[in-house]
Parts: C-alpha cells; structure tokens; sequence
C-alpha cells in the first residue's frame, strides 16, 4: 500500500491523539509477565512487535518439541525470547523471522547464554537466526558482553536473572550505550521486588528465592498492576510535525511521565531547539506546542543520540524540512535495525535534494532551501521510514511507498494524522 501524503487546507491547530503504550516496556513486562503470571499491565502497546512477542510466550504453555516459532521483523521478541526460551526446562524450540531478521546478528547473546549453560544452536548460518534452543537450568552466574553493543542483549540477559539460580553478574566491557534502556530494565525489576544494582560496568541481579526480607518476597509474586507508559518513539513524529507547522499549534499526546524510563524522552530538550515546548499536565497528559520560529542563528543541530538512537530518522527528516542542517553520533546500533537506517536515510534525503554523508556511527546534513515534490519514499521494511517521512507532507506532498509497516509500532498512526488534518490518500 503507498500513501500520497500533503497539508490538507483545513489542518487543524489544535489535536488530541491518545497514543498506547512503549514498545520497550510492554516487551520487558510482557517477558516479566510469563516468569510472574500474577502482574496485570494496563495501557499495552498494539504494535505488531508486542502482539508477536504476546504470542510466542503463550506459546510456552502447549510446546511440542522443536516448535517453530516465527518473531517476522520484532527484534525485540528474537532477543527477549532467545533468554526466555533458554531457561524453560525441557522444552525446545526453533526461533525464526523474517528474511531481514536471519540478517540481524544474535551471536553476543547467543555466546553470552552458552557461557552460563545454555543449550542454543544455529540452524543456518553462524551467528545470526534461526537458532535451536533447548531449554535448561541455568547455574552459571557470570558473564561478560561488550559494552557497546545493543541495549537489547543487556535486557534480555537481565530480565531472566532473577529466574537463574545464582542470579546474576554482568559486565560490560569498554563504553556502554544505551544507558536509559539498561535502566529501564533494572527499573522494572525492581518495581516487582528484585535487588539489582549498576556500578561503573558491573550490573548484578539477584536471584529470586534471596529476597529478604519476607515482604519483599511476597511483592515480587504478588504485585498485580502495571500502567504502561505511552511510547515516546511514537511521539517523535508529532514533534515532528509541530516543528514544521505554523506558531500556534498544540497537540495534546497521552499519556506520558515527566521522569520518564524511556531514553527517546530526550525529545523534550532536543525539539526546543526547533521552536517545539513541551507541557506536563495533571491529567497524565503532554501538550506539545510552536510558540516562536525555531532559533534562526541555529544553522545546524548537533545531538549525541547513543542514548535514544531510535529519534535519529525523526530528528534528521525534521532538520531537513526546517532548512537546517544536522550533525548526529553515536549512531552505530542503526546499521543492524530494520534495515541499515544510516545508508536509507542518506538514499531517501538525496531523493528530495539533501546533502547528506553516513559512517558507521553518524550522520551530517548541510542545510538547503529546497525540497523536491511529489517524491516516493522507500521504507526498506522499516516502520520509522515511513513515519519519520511523513511529516513532510506539510511542506511538499510526498509519497509513502508500503505505508502498512507501520503496523510494526504504530499502527493507527495514518489514521491519526487524518484526525489532524493531513490529506492521506491510497494510490
């Protein structure tokens, strides 16, 4: 399905758009809920990633052996079920995806496993899915991963910790990225009564039955209810299209938290940069706003995105469309997502008239005046292409090839962008 996308001549300066919640936490507590069955969570994310995540845990409950279990393009659930599937006693499986997934590397993970005594192979190439794990009990306790890889292998490692018998040691070697995602994890078991701890490059996690004292036990198995914060990776494209809108819009986006667990939360320092405020209300809500041009002396924005790697395409496209240019590190966990996000937005931004160079770990756009109509973006498989692009439409219209993908994250995000006042058309 493409999408021709333009400003519809009565877009409106004032929205509300309820957005569900963070992908990140619904996949961390999704896992915690199949180790802990009596958490309930409220505000679950409805992307495609969660629902195929939801899916192959409640596939643990009628395993025959060597199940199939397909995660298609989720990343997030290959991780997070590599480690969930290593420790569940006796059963075995066989976890695949996508053409792009057997593309994606696992073997950090899959080596870090083996090292504490899991039983996981491949099945076609070395190193990357699909893999054949046979589920054991784990009683080695250390192990170490480079600190520069994704947060995602941290996390998975992490939240099956408390499961293990001896808990826990992680450390992780050299300059460690990702941080907020680390910690979010960490966050989430301690909300359930874990006892963690993150020191320099050393993370521990206890194992379960050491809880002390008795009350503590008990709020590990009984803690019933978790409200999931809404996704702050979705809200980047509203901020996207606030920046590029006229002085006087607002957009009200629900529901978020000031002291927020998720690294993309960065948007509310980084988009003042381009004239965009953020208001926290009482109600859970935000209200997001233009209030003055974005700083005209600002030619070029510079922002180091190891942190929240996954705003870089928005931040890029909203760059582009402001006629600023963009000077964007820290970078180097795109090239394995999706697609390799650095080389698509170079390709996609030189269709519309950008000046653009990529390395392994940036990004640098020269800023320009113009943008070329009526182009046809590419989104590789990528949910974040799509998405980040269509902001715009309010500039030129634009074309928005396989628009459907963004049911990987987002996926009433077309139809939101109607509810504001986009002309969104099937071609």
């Amino acid at each position: 399905m493409d999408l021709h996308l333009e400003k519809a001549k009565d877009k409106r300066q004032k929205a509300k758009v309820k957005i569900t919640g963070s992908k990140s936490e619904t996949n961390r507590l999704l896992l915690l809920q199949a180790l802990y069955p009596n958490l309930t969570l409220e505000n679950t994310s409805n992307s495609d990633d969660s629902e195929v995540m939801q899916k192959a845990l409640n596939s643990q409950f009628t395993i025959h052996n060597s199940e199939l279990i397909d995660v298609h393009h989720a990343g997030t659930a290959m991780r997070f079920l590599t480690s969930f599937f290593a420790i569940q006693e006796g059963k075995e499986v066989v976890l695949t995806g996508s053409s792009r997934m057997k593309e994606r590397p696992i073997k950090v993970l899959v080596d870090a496993l083996n090292q504490l005594g899991a039983e996981i192979s491949y099945e076609e190439n070395e190193g990357f899915p699909p893999i054949r794990i046979k589920g054991k009990k784990l009683t080695q306790n250390k192990v170490s991963l480079p600190a520069n890889v994704s947060s995602q292998y941290i996390s998975a490692l992490l939240l099956i910790a408390p499961k293990l018998e001896n808990g826990l040691e992680l450390t992780l070697e050299g300059e460690i990225t990702s941080v907020p995602y680390i910690k979010m994890t960490l966050a989430l078991l301690n909300e359930i009564g874990v006892k963690t701890s993150f020191v320099g490059n050393k993370i521990s996690v206890k194992p379960q039955f050491t809880l002390e004292p008795e009350a503590n036990r008990a709020k590990l198995i009984h803690n019933s209810q978790f409200i999931i914060e809404s996704d702050w990776s979705s809200a980047s494209y509203w901020y996207s299209i606030v920046a590029l809108s006229e002085i006087g819009i607002q957009i009200s986006l629900s529901s978020y938290k000031e002291n927020s667990l998720q690294g993309d939360s960065a948007l509310v320092e980084i988009y003042q940069d381009f004239g965009v405020e953020t208001t926290f209300n009482s109600d859970n809500s935000i209200t997001i706003s233009k209030e003055r041009i974005h700083n005209s002396q600002l030619t070029t924005h510079n922002s180091q995105l190891n942190n929240s790697p996954d705003i870089a395409q928005t931040i890029a496209v909203t760059c582009f469309g402001l006629g600023m240019g963009c000077d964007l590190t820290g970078l180097h966990t795109l090239k394995i997502k999706e697609t390799d996000r650095l080389e698509a937005l170079k390709m996609e931004l030189t269709k519309l008239g950008a000046e653009i160079s990529v390395t392994n770990d940036s990004l640098y756009l020269k800023s320009s005046s113009a943008i070329k109509e009526k182009i046809s973006i590419s989104t590789y498989q990528d949910h974040r292409m799509a998405m980040a692009f269509a902001p715009l439409a309010l500039k030129v219209p634009i074309i928005i090839e396989n628009a459907e993908v963004v049911s990987k994250s987002y996926p009433s995000f077309w139809e939101d962008l109607k509810s504001v006042g986009f002309d969104v058309n099937e071609i």
